[in-house]
C-alpha cells in the first residue's frame, strides 16, 4: 500500500494534469510573477484553506496562517509577511478569518497544560478578559467557544491596524483595508464580522501614530 506521503505526489501529479486540461499556460503565467490584491491571515486548520473556501486560484491570495489567526506585535514572521504584502505587493485588503471550533480557542477556554502552545494562547486569554462579563454570562460552552472566536477575530483586525506598517500605508493615503471573518465548518460559509477598519479615522485617537516616529 503507498503511504500518505507518497500519495501527496500521486495528487500533485493529478492537480497538474487538470490544470493543464483546462489551461495550458497556466504554470507558465504563475511562474512570471504574483500580485495578488489580497492578504489572508488565517488558522493553521487543515480544515480551512483560503484559496478553497474562497473559489481563488494560486496567486491570488498572498496567506500567512498561524494558531487561532493570531496578529501579534511581537511576531516577527506575521509582521514580516504583512510588511511585504502592504509595501511591496500592494494588497488592497487584508483579511482576518477565524472559525468556529478553533481548537486553539477552545485550548484557551481550559486550565489543561498543552505544551509551548500555552505561551502563544495566553494572547486568547487576554481577548477573554477584556470580554469576561459578555462570555461569562454565556453558560452553553460551544456558544461560548463561538463567541470568542469572533471576539478574537476582531480584536486581530484592531491588532492590525496599531501596525506601523498599515498605519504608514494609510499616512501616504494608499488604499487598505482591514477586514474580519469567520468560517463556519458545518456550513462552509463565510461570515462578515463588520469590523472593517479602512484608516485611522477609523480608529481611537490613542492609537493612532505619526507616520515617522511610527513603530511595530
Amino acid at each position: 500500500m503507498k503511504s500518505t506521503y507518497e500519495k501527496l505526489f500521486e495528487g500533485n501529479r493529478k492537480w497538474v494534469d487538470d490544470t493543464l486540461a483546462r489551461d495550458p499556460e497556466f504554470f507558465e503565467k504563475l511562474a512570471k510573477g504574483q500580485k495578488p490584491p489580497v492578504l489572508w491571515i488565517g488558522c493553521s486548520d487543515s480544515r480551512v484553506p483560503a484559496n478553497e473556501i474562497t473559489g481563488t486560484l494560486p496567486g491570488e491570495i498572498f496567506v500567512h496562517r498561524n494558531i487561532a489567526n493570531m496578529v501579534v506585535h511581537t511576531d516577527l514572521n506575521m509582521l514580516s509577511v504583512v510588511d511585504y504584502a502592504v509595501n511591496a505587493l500592494q494588497v488592497t485588503d487584508i483579511i482576518v478569518c477565524g472559525h468556529y471550533g478553533c481548537g486553539g480557542v477552545i485550548a484557551s477556554l481550559g486550565k489543561k497544560q498543552n505544551g509551548l502552545v500555552d505561551n502563544w494562547l495566553r494572547n486568547i486569554k487576554d481577548v477573554y478578559r477584556l470580554y469576561q462579563r459578555e462570555l461569562d454570562a454565556i453558560k452553553d460552552k460551544d456558544k461560548k467557544a463561538n463567541r470568542l472566536v469572533e471576539l478574537n477575530v476582531m480584536e486581530q483586525v484592531l491588532n492590525l491596524s496599531k501596525t506601523s506598517i498599515v498605519q504608514n500605508a494609510w499616512a501616504k493615503g494608499q488604499p487598505l483595508s482591514l477586514h474580519g471573518l469567520v468560517y463556519d465548518l458545518r456550513s462552509g460559509i463565510l461570515n462578515d464580522l463588520e469590523t472593517t477598519i479602512s484608516g485611522q479615522s477609523d480608529l481611537p485617537t490613542y492609537y493612532i501614530m505619526d507616520a515617522e516616529l511610527a513603530v511595530h
